[in-house]
């Protein structure tokens, strides 16, 4: 009997722990899906706390060849748009997050509705004290294969 009631609890708890783990993640990728929404929409509203989103560390690759930015670059590139009241609007839809098993890394991609058509940004964030940070964004393009001719040859002129 006792080794019955044993394996009852030992499976118990391995079911619990499961079911904890899978509410931890679905945490995680809530808070993040929340703070990439909130980042994008403070770009729309040339809100400038869309930096503090930003590991001091991190890194903004932007669609020129040029564009990979340091937050401090990053920032001091922007800000004259987000002054003037108008920065970026990107509507993120069809977003993927994924997790490390320790749940302190994160990565995503999402495809963007913007001013250039569909692009798709994709990013890692890490956990910290303060929560969720941006360590890397990278904006990209969208282009339809059968386009990629025309798209080189203006990239070659």
């Amino acid at each position: 009997m006792t080794s019955k009631f044993s394996i009852l609890i030992f499976t118990l708890n391995i079911f619990y722990s499961c079911n904890t783990t899978i509410k931890q993640e679905q945490n995680s990728k809530n808070e993040i899906t929340q703070l990439l929404d909130t980042w994008h929409n403070l770009a729309s509203n040339a809100d400038i706390s869309y930096f503090d989103y930003i590991a001091d560390e991190g890194i903004y690759i932007g669609t020129a060849k040029e564009e990979v930015w340091t937050k401090g670059e990053f920032l001091s590139f922007s800000k004259p748009y987000f002054d003037k009241g108008k920065a970026w609007d990107f509507t993120p839809f069809d977003r993927h997050v994924y997790l490390n098993d320790d749940m302190d890394f994160a990565w995503f991609n999402e495809k963007l509705e913007t001013w250039m058509g569909i692009c798709r940004g994709s990013g890692v964030l890490q956990k910290t004290k303060s929560g969720w940070k941006i360590y890397q964004y990278t904006l990209s393009v969208a282009v339809p294969n059968e386009k990629i001719d025309e798209v080189i040859s203006v990239i070659n002129q």
